[in-house]
């Protein structure tokens, strides 16, 4: 028993650390004052109005939803086709491949941005949402990767073996088979990609001009200080994160445990 307090208390402070934060956000975000700041006065939804009447918050909020859908897509298909070729094939310097697969999770978004700046410039490629895309495709690809990667087990080479001898073609054993039975790995993929892209700022700050996408948007805000709409809009990007996370707790996760 002495021992379950101190570690329940250690729990409940890092929660409370994590957290706190979040919910004073959240807290203030129903302010109806103009100053996000203690004592609260009144409730309102005032600032959620204004973010949704703002059209550059509603644009950015759009372009996010966008680049997080193709980019989590790209990133999820290249990362599956990649796994399975790396798992189902033998390919000399297999090893290699893997590494540089896996090498841009230890690399900085700041680096990764400045490389893509820098690469964007010199071939003339404009400062876009589609720059973001291919920003969060590489950072995104090595997620999806490792998922794929890691789930592809023996229980699959028989089932896929099973249908080349029955006269399946490649392409028929991919989609037929491999990919229904990958299937929670390549939801959890796409949506954890989709998750990261969707609260990524250093790399869509520096890749765009014009176009920008929430997390940008919401800096602009910042800078001119504090405001409850920072709040409602934090609030509501926090809303669809937890909504994402859920949906991968009902049906991703819980299916690939009752599986």
């Amino acid at each position: 028993m002495l021992t379950v307090i101190p570690a329940a208390v250690y729990v409940l402070a890092a929660y409370a650390f994590i957290y706190l934060p979040v919910v004073v956000l959240v807290i203030f975000s129903f302010q109806d004052g103009r100053l996000p700041v203690p004592p609260f006065k009144g409730v309102s939804l005032r600032w959620y109005h204004e973010v949704f009447s703002d059209s550059d918050l509603m644009e950015a909020l759009v372009n996010s939803v966008m680049v997080g859908v193709v980019s989590a897509t790209l990133a999820t298909v290249l990362g599956f086709l990649a796994a399975h070729a790396l798992a189902r094939h033998r390919i000399p310097g297999a090893v290699v491949f893997q590494w540089l697969l896996m090498a841009p999770l230890s690399v900085s978004y700041l680096i990764i941005g400045i490389g893509l700046l820098i690469t964007f410039t010199a071939t003339g490629m404009p400062k876009s949402l589609l720059s973001v895309v291919i920003g969060h495709v590489v950072i995104n690809l090595p997620l999806a990767f490792g998922i794929c990667y890691s789930q592809l087990g023996g229980h699959q080479v028989s089932a896929e073996r099973a249908a080349r001898d029955l006269g399946a073609r490649e392409w028929q054993v991919l989609a037929l088979v491999s990919v229904p039975m990958m299937w929670p790995a390549i939801a959890a993929s796409f949506f954890l990609s989709f998750t990261l892209s969707w609260d990524e700022f250093i790399i869509a700050w520096l890749v765009t001009r014009f176009d920008v996408t929430l997390p940008v948007e919401i800096w602009s805000l910042l800078r001119s200080g504090l405001d409850p709409t920072t709040n409602a809009v934090g609030t509501v990007v926090f809303a669809i994160s937890m909504a994402l996370v859920i949906v991968m707790e009902l049906f991703v996760f819980r299916r690939k445990t009752r599986a």
